[in-house]
């Protein structure tokens, strides 16, 4: 095809342009994830032909209209929301999509970490990502009969969460925790990592991971090429017990997985009972620790930053470890405090 394209770059920010992205995605059947923070489009004679998003280090939201595909204009795409994301900072970049279409990313220099069959793939632009995750991982291979892991995301670290770790660790001869490792929680990362750090110190046989790029999120997994919730959650379990079986469990030869019971959040508990069927298929037992009540009520991290909200640190003193309250006192917890309070009188 002779025809030129003009590659016209657009960050969302108005509604007008939102709307043109998301009403074009639907034409192809997808949809606009609201968590993007740049949008490249290209145009012929005014219509929008292909469009691609960026957020964080995840390029998300590609589709090229029909008529135009096999003209190489998935390549501009990509290699103009590659560009961004170094002038951003990140050069780790990924790509969830169909199964059926990650030859066209591997083509672009995107490399395979996972697949499930019908439903989703993930890649990754570094070839070695992934092994050198796990090398990084075997270092901290210690054997023992009974070996456990556990994933949270600590927003904040509550005494929940610390009293699901220890009876995990009672029960381990080495319990590995993996946190989460995204910034779109109240409390960032290397904080919750710390605060992490901080509640487990009394604990000799906990190893503590951060979960990087490959303990993956429910914040940031895309459901933009997904129909439904379920389809979306399902996928999203699917995945990252894929990962977690094939990559961590052999490097460092867990047995067990540990959650709490989920008696609040619908997602959490559906997650949970899909971890219930597809663990034992791949050889891990999953362990359910009833959560940690106070006052009849189950202690939770949404509880805190409800109550941090409404009241401050002292409100919350009781539903958190003496580590995590002093950190609420420092400047830096202030600031997250006086955040969330924000954030709370929006809604």
């Amino acid at each position: 095809m002779s025809t030129a394209f003009e590659l016209q770059l657009r960050e969302l920010n108005s509604d007008r342009e939102k709307k043109m992205v998301s009403d074009f995605l639907l034409e192809q059947g997808l949809k606009l994830d609201d968590d993007v923070e740049y949008t490249a489009g290209i145009f012929k004679d005014r219509e929008m032909i292909a469009t691609g998003s960026l957020s964080g280090n995840v390029l998300k939201s590609l589709a090229v209209k029909k008529t135009y595909q096999g003209e190489g204009i998935t390549n501009k795409i990509v290699t103009q929301l590659i560009n961004e994301a170094y002038e951003r900072g990140e050069t780790h970049l990924f790509i969830y999509t169909k199964p059926k279409n990650s030859h066209l990313f591997q083509d672009l220099g995107f490399y395979v970490i996972a697949e499930v069959k019908n439903h989703v793939c993930l890649l990754e632009n570094k070839r070695d990502g992934i092994k050198t995750f796990v090398k990084n991982l075997e270092t901290k291979k210690v054997d023992g009969k009974i070996i456990g892991s556990i994933v949270m995301n600590c927003n904040p670290f509550t005494l929940g969460h610390q009293y699901l770790i220890e009876k995990a660790a009672g029960e381990c001869d080495v319990l590995h925790i993996f946190i989460v490792w995204e910034d779109r929680s109240s409390f960032p990362a290397a904080t919750r990592y710390e605060l992490v750090k901080a509640g487990t110190e009394h604990l000799e046989n906990v190893i503590l991971h951060k979960g990087e790029n490959y303990v993956i999120s429910s914040a940031t997994f895309p459901g933009y090429f997904l129909k439904g919730e379920e389809e979306i959650l399902r996928s999203q379990t699917m995945l990252d017990l894929k990962i977690f079986t094939e990559y961590i469990v052999p490097a460092l030869n867990i047995h067990r997985r540990y959650v709490g019971e989920e008696p609040y959040c619908p997602v959490t508990k559906i997650y949970n009972e899909s971890m219930q069927e597809l663990l034992p298929e791949a050889g891990l037992i999953l362990k359910v620790i009833e959560r940690k009540k106070i006052n009849d009520s189950f202690i939770s991290a949404s509880m805190v930053r409800k109550g941090l909200a409404e009241g401050g640190p002292e409100k919350i003193r009781h539903l958190v470890p003496e580590s995590t309250y002093q950190f609420l006192l420092t400047d830096e917890g202030k600031k997250i405090i006086e955040e969330i309070k924000v954030r709370s009188s929006r809604h």
